[in-house]
């Protein structure tokens, strides 16, 4: 878990810039003194700067804090999340795959599904389903989001417009019982355009992504239809999400 919120706390400071202990803590649903150990490690790792009562975000290379790094964190977790968000999905439909470490983990899970007819937002995901017997790949066009290598902006939202999706699996950076929201304004903006062209959506997250509100709002949580997580604890977000009419999914071996 706390790979899981180290990850979920570089998003937070790099999105605000700079974010006191007090509010990170708030925000993350543990204590000071678990923040200050957090941040200490992205300190050593330099990708933020400790100052006295919080933190601020460095200007480092979006690689060196993007994609290549945090799909090292939790990789355990996020495969059983793959491996469950996968058997979600029907052979012989149509699934778009959304961006995001979890996301990657899951396309490797898919061609076990076929056949499928995937169109992905991520070039990891590409690189994991090209030449996969069983798969017809399709790669949304757009702009490479540096770090991310998720393909945001106009060309990514006009390809949406025209195509229509059996289903949809969304990785999401934070839920909330207000809604599912983002770190990044473009790839919430892909995310709403994605909730309008599909006739399911399957969000997945990891349990340090409950309770958490990022600032670019995508969707209330009745647009999703079923949640794949880790989550082993009930807790207000996954009442309000049940509440919603959301399934909540747990992982191999995580009640329900």
């Amino acid at each position: 878990m706390s790979s899981d919120r180290l990850d979920l706390t570089l998003r937070l400071v790099r999105g605000s810039g700079r974010l006191t202990l007090a509010e990170l803590a708030e925000r993350l649903g543990v204590s000071e003194m678990t923040v200050r150990r957090d941040l200490d490690q992205l300190q050593e790792q330099g990708l933020v700067r400790r100052v006295r009562g919080g933190a601020v975000a460095l200007d480092v290379p979006a690689e060196a804090a993007g994609f290549a790094v945090r799909e090292r964190w939790s990789a355990a977790v996020k495969a059983r999340i793959g491996r469950a968000a996968a058997a979600l999905v029907e052979p012989g439909g149509t699934v778009l795959l959304d961006a995001g470490t979890t996301t990657a983990e899951l396309a490797a899970h898919l061609p076990a599904r076929a056949p499928l007819t995937v169109a992905v937002l991520s070039l990891q995901a590409a690189a994991r389903l090209a030449d996969q017997p069983g798969i017809r790949l399709l790669v949304i066009g757009g702009e490479s989001r540096a770090g991310e290598r998720s393909l945001v902006g106009p060309l990514a939202l006009s390809a949406l417009e025209q195509l229509r999706f059996d289903t949809f699996v969304m990785s999401i950076g934070a839920v909330h019982r207000d809604g599912w929201s983002e770190f990044d304004l473009d790839d919430a903006a892909v995310k709403r355009a994605a909730l309008r062209r599909a006739g399911r959506t399957v969000a997945v997250a990891d349990a340090s992504k409950l309770g958490v509100q990022a600032f670019a709002h995508v969707a209330p949580l009745g647009a999703v239809d079923s949640l794949v997580t880790d989550a082993t604890t009930e807790n207000d977000t996954l009442a309000a999400l049940r509440e919603a009419g959301v399934q909540v999914v747990p992982t191999e071996g995580d009640p329900a």
